[in-house]
């Protein structure tokens, strides 16, 4: 199957019921915020998505995409290589009481007044949330050493008296 450029919104409920499979892709230039928390991206970002129904009839879609993007290090400064790569699977819901319900498996996902989700904002999140919280490189790959990162030396704290050693003299008479 050729790899195609995804929707942005679709019904998931409709796709479930023609259980839709897509293999396809979004383009990096497209994710915005996706693109301004790394240094680079590569430019397509595969992306796996299909929808069914459970054995409950509960409506859920699942995959799973991979980027290639380019990271600081907040260590040296210098930019590495790094993969992302997230697995998903939702649920789509109206209103939040009944995302209480779902199993833990699915997470919820809020459909708007027509039923439909925003796919890409969804998966693009989905990146978002994958990226390492500290970009760093390994430690053997980068520039500044553990050395690098010590400075100067702690002097021990001054040796104080008891304040109590006055009651252990009252203890004695």
């Amino acid at each position: 199957m050729a790899n195609v450029k995804l929707p942005k919104k679709l019904d998931p409920v409709k796709s479930a019921q023609k259980r839709s499979t897509y293999d396809g892709l979004y383009f990096a230039d497209q994710m915005q915020r996706f693109s301004s928390t790394v240094a680079s991206v590569s430019n397509e970002v595969p992306v796996k998505v299909e929808f069914s129904k459970d054995a409950q009839g509960l409506t859920y879609f699942k995959g799973s995409m991979q980027a290639q993007v380019e990271l600081i290090c907040q260590r040296c400064n210098k930019t590495f290589e790094h993969s992302v790569y997230t697995e998903f699977c939702f649920s789509p819901v109206q209103g939040s009481e009944t995302s209480d319900l779902l199993p833990e498996t699915y997470e919820p996902v809020e459909v708007d007044d027509h039923g439909e989700i925003d796919l890409f904002q969804l998966l693009e999140d989905e990146l978002i949330l994958s990226l390492p919280i500290v970009a760093l490189h390994e430690q053997e790959d980068c520039a500044i050493t553990a050395e690098d990162l010590q400075f100067g030396e702690i002097e021990p704290d001054p040796v104080r008296e008891n304040p109590f050693a006055v009651l252990k003299e009252l203890k004695r008479d």
